[in-house]
């Protein structure tokens, strides 16, 4: 005589809301907003190689670190890729964010994404950031993010451009994201480290914009 198939025990409901929210954290094609005004929203992002949203753990950090600033400031994200950043800061408070974006694929879908969140404080352009920054003039920003392809060689002369270009406000903080194994790079004389730490193979640091010609801190 055959046995009955065993019924399914019904999955306790707080197991389900556990498995939504680690597939949402890695679905791919997927951003996660975690903190201010759209938090918990998720948009979708162009899957493409070298493609590399910040992760949820290291824009936590980050975010914690900016607190007391981000409230009303200026931020320029240089390689925005899917927003991860310049998107998070808009939604935590930040008075205007520029986004630069070479890919144009890429960019569309940023620009798609901004007019869905309805984020008027938020540009995005389509262009090289090293053209752009040497061609285009704003008010110096607050805050900076730098996360560049990893390979590309881009890190230094951003920073050089940042800097001869009078980009960043006195005060002004400074982020990069490298690969772990590289080397923090060298700063001008009135910049310094704040802060410095890894997650995975990814290196995340922090730095501080001094005024020009001024030894320390």
């Amino acid at each position: 005589m055959a046995r009955a198939s065993p019924v399914p025990r019904p999955v306790p409901r707080r197991h389900n809301r556990l498995a939504r929210t680690q597939l949402a954290r890695t679905e791919p094609g997927r951003l996660r907003i975690i903190g201010g005004c759209w938090r918990g929203r998720r948009l979708p992002v162009v899957v493409q190689p070298g493609l590399r949203p910040t992760t949820d753990r290291i824009r936590e950090t980050l975010f914690n670190w900016l607190t007391p600033s981000i409230e009303g400031s200026r931020v320029l994200d240089c390689f925005a890729g899917s927003g991860a950043l310049g998107l998070e800061a808009a939604s935590r408070g930040a008075g205007s964010v520029t986004m630069i974006e070479r890919n144009a694929t890429v960019a569309n879908r940023l620009k798609a994404n901004v007019l869905e969140l309805g984020a008027d404080q938020v540009t995005v352009h389509c262009a090289d950031v090293l053209e752009w920054l040497g061609r285009t003039s704003l008010a110096p920003v607050d805050h900076c993010f730098l996360d560049p392809p990893f390979r590309g060689g881009l890190l230094v002369p951003v920073l050089e451009q940042l800097e001869v270009g009078g980009w960043l406000a006195v005060g002004a903080q400074v982020y990069i994201e490298i690969a772990k194994a590289t080397p923090l790079p060298d700063l001008p004389g009135h910049w310094w480290w704040l802060r410095d730490k890894h997650a995975g193979q990814v290196r995340y640091a922090l730095a501080r914009v001094g005024t020009p010609n001024a030894a320390g801190r």
